[in-house]
């Protein structure tokens, strides 16, 4: 009864369409989680037809690379991912970590990893922002694959610039030297699930997966919560 009161004075709000959620719904209310955008990459595997798997051929060695969600400009995912990164939602990207989390062992990928690592903020945005919004997509992938994952293994040893108008070239050039691996018996022989909000034109995640191989991992796959 109580519940039921506070719910209605003080209703939680759909991350992704700003309408009170009703009961039994969590983050996302039901009609978007119907209307999201899913790429179902997963259903493709490390084909032709992963349309994300090809914009890391000849870059870097990638063995899967998957994302959840396509990412549509002044849409549901954008919301989603505003509160998720500005609105300090970081149960969210849990729940959405455990969503597809689950969605990937379902089709066998858990099988093929050893390790999930969230790409890293450098120490003066993590303090500014106070959370990294790639960690709760991390842990709720790594929850629902049954598998560890760890925010140790990588560091952002330089802060850069804001990618968001910068050219492909620019934006490899300026993550290119930022990334090392502080824990590297950590990664020796590892299969590894590297894991990022957004994935534009992939230059932060090649710059990582290379950093990664470079260390003596196995193999590197990738995913994000959306793909522009």
């Amino acid at each position: 009864m109580l519940q039921d009161l506070l719910a209605l004075l003080f209703p939680e709000i759909c991350h992704a369409c700003d309408q009170p959620l009703t009961r039994g719904e969590r983050f996302i209310c039901t009609e978007c989680n119907v209307k999201l955008p899913y790429t179902d990459l997963h259903l493709h595997g490390a084909t032709e037809l992963n349309y994300l798997q090809q914009r890391f051929w000849g870059k870097v060695p990638v063995r899967f690379a998957f994302s959840y969600l396509h990412f549509r400009s002044k849409g549901r995912v954008q919301r989603v991912l505003h509160k998720l990164k500005y609105k300090g939602a970081q149960e969210l990207g849990e729940h959405l970590g455990r969503r597809y989390g689950s969605i990937l062992s379902e089709h066998g990928y858990a099988a093929h990893l050893d390790l999930v690592v969230p790409v890293p903020l450098h120490s003066q945005k993590l303090r500014r922002r106070g959370y990294n919004q790639s960690e709760g997509f991390a842990k709720g992938l790594a929850e629902a694959l049954q598998i560890p994952w760890s925010n140790k293994v990588l560091e952002r040893v330089f802060d850069t610039d804001s990618q968001t108008k910068k050219s492909r070239l620019d934006r490899w050039q300026n993550v290119e030297q930022v990334f090392v691996v502080k824990q590297v018996e950590e990664v020796k022989g590892k299969r590894i699930l590297l894991v990022d909000d957004v994935l534009t034109t992939g230059a932060t995640l090649e710059a990582c997966a290379h950093t990664l191989l470079q260390s003596g991992c196995s193999d590197v796959s990738v995913t994000t919560i959306a793909a522009a």
